[in-house]
């Protein structure tokens, strides 16, 4: 297994060491679909052969666009098989978003998940200017595909051999935006996706006979190479699901005895405060990983904690991690409550952390290296070096400490990015949605304290002279051009908003005020 270096083989690996066991299952009785690993294989040839036959290979880009599914994951292994580099993208974008990320990888296929939400994806990826005969850019050969076609038409396909990746070949970008409001690509090659998830795998014990509950979305780092990929290492058995329902969520557990169920606090939050949940059987989960935002100690003592007061998890551990290196730190099983509540844990093999220029306290900002640091930033060398300097250091813009043992802690951020719902957001970004809004004259986003989503945004905007805005108008405005968990909850109108002398807008000011 330490030979495989390229997904096309970790997947053959895969279905020839594990067979007709089940790597996916999804839906519930007559609507129940199940595929082994060996089945796994077969669908992701004759997919790869779609994409080849749309003209879509060797080191072309193909953007996936969709929430978790079976045919999300072979849409997403097919890509890999067929030579192409993977560019998956929030099922929450807006056409606009999904399009803007299209046009910069010159992308020679979209493949998006139709309907989704009850919305029109392909509709608004036309109105965006993408699947429209007179887009301009349509000399890239751009083909649009909804994932029920893909995957229905490859069903007419004969089986393709894996196009020629080597470990070092890129094997997805995943995109991340940055304080100045601009999103960047991080290129990861093929060792760095599968070493990463080796690594995580072992720390945690995966097994086969493990039963993963995926709520994890595919389109982020962790969802996709802590799921997927895992998957392929370990042969266990994962349960994709598109969206949080906490009922469902609890049924799904107790029917197929689930034992992982990696994700933000809230998800755990919700569970041990569901109506009824002491009548259910969760007993069967033995492994929780989470740390997307700040953890309460007590929060990791109730998951720890047997029924009916808490979830009786095995083993809960925190991590730290970042699109651009994926998993950096981890606790490990034995980690006391504390520890895990309020560390990261240390370096996972292949990764060493230091702090730069740390003050009297220990604290400084967190540098990172090793071998699951990203190759770089897509057409963006200048982010590049300013990220990763010539030592190879990959600065984080997090400020934090590391105790005697290794173990990090996370004290503050360099940068004004909040976590709202377990996903990160730059209020750049959303300033600069806001700011193309008639009657804003100036407008400054921060993340505030949220019991259900750990944080939400908060707009401070100056209105122009005369405009009669409402904040019911700033919150319409950003969600029609920015994914749900982007959009402010709420809106304060001010006079103006502080600043300093160099014109920088205190923030630190409107958090404590």
């Amino acid at each position: 297994m330490l030979g495989l270096e390229t997904l096309p083989a970790l997947l053959r690996d895969a279905a020839e060491r594990f067979g007709d066991h089940p790597a996916y299952v999804e839906g519930v009785g007559d609507q129940r679909r199940t595929v082994s690993y060996r089945e796994l294989l077969h669908l992701v040839e004759t997919t790869s052969a779609t994409y080849v036959s749309n003209g879509a290979c060797c080191g072309d880009r193909i953007v996936l666009w969709g929430p978790n599914s079976i045919d999300w994951a072979v849409a997403a292994l097919a890509v890999s098989y067929a030579g192409a580099v993977l560019v998956p993208v929030n099922s929450r974008y807006t056409g606009h978003e999904v399009a803007d990320v299209v046009r910069r990888t010159d992308a020679r296929m979209v493949v998006v998940d139709d309907g989704f939400l009850g919305r029109d994806q392909v509709g608004e990826l036309r109105a965006a200017g993408i699947g429209d005969p007179t887009d301009p850019n349509r000399d890239i050969l751009l083909t649009v595909s909804t994932l029920e076609h893909l995957v229905d038409f490859s069903q007419q396909n004969d089986p393709m051999g894996h196009g020629s990746r080597t470990p070092d070949d890129v094997a997805d970008i995943l995109f991340t935006s940055g304080t100045t409001g601009r999103s960047k690509g991080a290129m990861s090659a093929h060792r760095q996706t599968i070493g990463v998830a080796r690594a995580w795998a072992e720390l945690g014990g995966v097994r086969q006979d493990d039963r993963y509950l995926v709520v994890n979305p595919f389109f982020h780092s962790f969802g996709y190479k802590i799921g997927i990929v895992v998957g392929l290492l370990t042969g266990a058995t994962l349960y994709p699901v598109a969206t949080f329902d906490l009922d469902a969520t609890m049924d799904l557990i107790e029917r197929e005895r689930i034992t992982l169920l990696p994700g933000a606090p809230t998800i755990y939050q919700s569970l041990l405060g569901a109506p009824g949940r002491a009548a259910r059987d969760l007993s069967s989960l033995r492994l929780a990983v989470t740390g997307a935002a700040v953890v309460p100690v007590v929060l990791i003592e109730r998951m720890r904690a047997s029924a009916p007061e808490g979830l009786g998890i095995d083993q809960v551990v925190t991590a730290f991690g970042m699109t651009e290196a994926v998993v950096v730190t981890m606790c490990r099983e034995g980690d006391p409550a504390e520890l895990v509540a309020t560390t990261c844990g240390r370096a996972v093999p292949g990764m060493e952390t230091r702090i730069d220029a740390p003050d009297e306290h220990g604290a400084g900002e967190l540098l990172v290296r090793g071998d699951y640091v990203m190759q770089g930033y897509l057409d963006d060398p200048a982010a590049t070096a300013e990220a990763i300097d010539e030592d190879g250091w990959l600065h984080t813009g997090d400020v934090g400490r590391l105790d005697a043992e290794g173990n990090l802690t996370i004290t503050d951020r360099l940068k004004d990015m909040y976590i709202s719902g377990g996903f990160n957001v730059y209020p750049a970004e959303v300033e600069q949605a806001l700011a193309r809004l008639d009657g804003v004259a100036d407008v400054a986003v921060v993340g505030v304290p949220d019991d259900r989503m750990g944080e939400v945004g908060t707009a401070y905007v100056v209105r122009a002279a005369g405009a009669s805005l409402t904040a019911d108008d700033v919150i319409a405005f950003s969600r029609e051009r920015l994914a749900n968990f982007k959009a402010p909850r709420r809106v304060e109108f001010v006079d103006a908003l502080p600043r300093n002398l160099s014109g920088k807008v205190l923030k630190n000011e409107l958090r404590g005020g």
